[in-house]
């Protein structure tokens, strides 16, 4: 196993999501090789149009429900 030449910061939820996906005996360098090889390569547009506009709609909807049942939670615990 070669030794780093770089170090990178990566943010905790990153790193969380690579140790999720790290197999037996891999270093974060073979994750990350392997995550971007040509055959796991994904483009930005990926997964657009997947979704009627009704599913969309409904899942914007369904979204800001949930934001604003959130802050009404955290509304109610802060108060005490």
């Amino acid at each position: 196993m070669a030794t780093a030449d770089e170090q990178i910061r990566v943010s905790d939820r990153v790193k969380r999501h690579l140790d999720r996906r790290r197999q037996s005996g891999e270093s974060y360098n073979d994750v990350l090789e392997r995550l971007l090889s040509e055959g796991n390569e994904s483009d930005f547009q990926d997964g657009f149009g997947l979704l009627s506009d009704e599913q969309a709609d409904r899942l914007r909807e369904r979204r800001e429900e949930a934001k604003a049942e959130r802050r009404e939670r955290m509304r109610r615990l802060s108060e005490g």
